[in-house]
């Protein structure tokens, strides 16, 4: 028996309803072929992987996002790197299988996704069930917050979801449906590690199978790394600490939409904003007799993205000389500024291109859905910069590791998005 669908009341109903109109708009607005939304559609993917990650303690940097999608290094330590190219592998991984016709649901789907992720650590057991009990203990509060069904529960369970995913019912809303096998595959805990980054994988793939969007723009994974204490608590209040799928559903169901509908919202605001920022730097770039082709790298600094000579000679088509002669000339126009020595050398946006964004940028406050009142589009709340939570999975099987240690919500700024 899995966590069943809760019958949305039409609150619910209307949210769905106001996703789906948002995601519709997203989807014509991504059609039109501007240069800057293959950008927007790499940097959307880099922000997914930097927000499931972080999630598990594996932190990037907000300028390195861009850097994480296309495979070059990030700042971090040899764990890190490797945790953050696994995830991009899988998420690369769940691009193909999303336009695949023959695509068909099995357990080794599961199991493929998480060998990608954890491959580079073999004693985690990557593409392999757990062989023992698993517990969730907080370090804080020094108490034991989940414990997952038993082992040998664990591959009736998967063929039981794998089922639900090969047939499901058209009833129930696409979205409402990936919600659920997130909270599924999360509850049955069926690896050593890496049970949230592949649930959270899962359900992106499940949105990318639905046809609507690509998997990108079909992630709510950069709002789960941003509200990650709503998160844990929507999960908590379903589980009640352990396998309990005659609970209701209803209070992850109803944090998923949420998350949707400010996601969708946020990409919206995103579209809109790069236009603006867009038409600004070809001015800027055009009065100042740049090769127009510059626009691409000014456009990942105006955004707050770290620029390499690798990211944009592959952006620019070009080579690696004539990158480095035209990020040379950015800088002696003092719109970037140039970091580190010739070998590791990277572009920040100079403060001339961060006051050009901020003078097109949109408003980022719009109503919750649920309580009718403005607030932030991540819908996060100050939050003391020192809380942190700290928990550790126990299996009788492996040594325990440290989890997830998430850092403070905060509200995105322009200089965070």
């Amino acid at each position: 028996m899995l966590f069943k669908p809760p019958v949305l009341e039409r609150i619910d109903l209307d949210v769905v309803d106001q996703i789906n109109a948002a995601r519709e708009s997203l989807g014509h607005a991504l059609q039109a072929p501007r240069v800057w939304k293959g950008l927007l559609r790499r940097s959307t993917m880099g922000r997914a992987i930097r927000g499931s990650n972080s999630i598990e303690g594996y932190r990037i940097e907000k300028q390195d996002v861009v850097a994480a999608a296309e495979g070059e290094a990030v700042k971090g330590d040899e764990q890190t790197t490797k945790a953050i190219e696994g995830y991009r592998r899988a998420m690369t991984y769940v691009l193909h299988l999303a336009k695949d016709p023959y695509f068909m649901w099995s357990e080794q789907t599961i199991k493929s996704l998480h060998f990608m992720m954890l491959e580079h650590d073999l004693d985690k057991g990557p593409g392999r069930w757990r062989a023992g009990a698993i517990f969730v203990y907080d370090e804080d509060k020094q108490e034991t917050v989940y414990q997952g069904p038993d082992f040998a529960l664990v591959p009736p369970l998967i063929d039981e979801l794998v089922e639900s995913l090969a047939n499901p019912d058209q009833n129930v809303p696409y979205i409402v449906r990936a919600a659920l096998a997130h909270l599924n595959l999360t509850m049955i805990h069926p690896f050593r590690d890496g049970n949230g980054r592949m649930a959270r994988c899962l359900q992106t793939l499940v949105l990318g199978r639905s046809g609507t969007l690509e998997p990108p723009f079909s992630s709510i994974e950069e709002y789960l790394g941003v509200n990650q204490y709503p998160y844990y608590d929507a999960l908590k209040e379903v589980g009640h600490g352990g396998w309990h799928p005659e609970n209701d559903a209803r209070p992850f169901i109803r944090f998923c939409l949420l998350a949707h509908y400010y996601q969708a919202h946020t990409l919206l605001r995103r579209i809109q904003e790069g236009e603006r920022v867009w038409n600004a730097l070809e001015e800027e770039v055009k009065r100042r007799k740049l090769p127009e082709r510059t626009v691409l790298a000014l456009f990942d600094a105006a955004h707050g993205y770290k620029i390499v000579n690798a990211t944009y000679r592959s952006a620019a088509d070009i080579s690696q000389p004539v990158a480095s002669r035209e990020l040379t000339a950015l800088v002696d126009a003092k719109l970037l500024i140039a970091q580190g020595q010739k070998k590791g050398r990277s572009y920040t946006a100079a403060t001339e291109i961060l006051e050009l964004r901020k003078k097109v940028a949109v408003d980022r406050l719009i109503p919750n859905p649920y309580r009718n009142a403005p607030t932030n589009l991540m819908m996060t709340t100050g939050t003391a910069a020192t809380q942190t939570a700290t928990f550790t999975v126990l299996s009788p099987t492996v040594p325990s590791s440290t989890g997830p240690t998430p850092p403070a919500l905060q509200s995105p700024s322009d200089g965070q998005n």
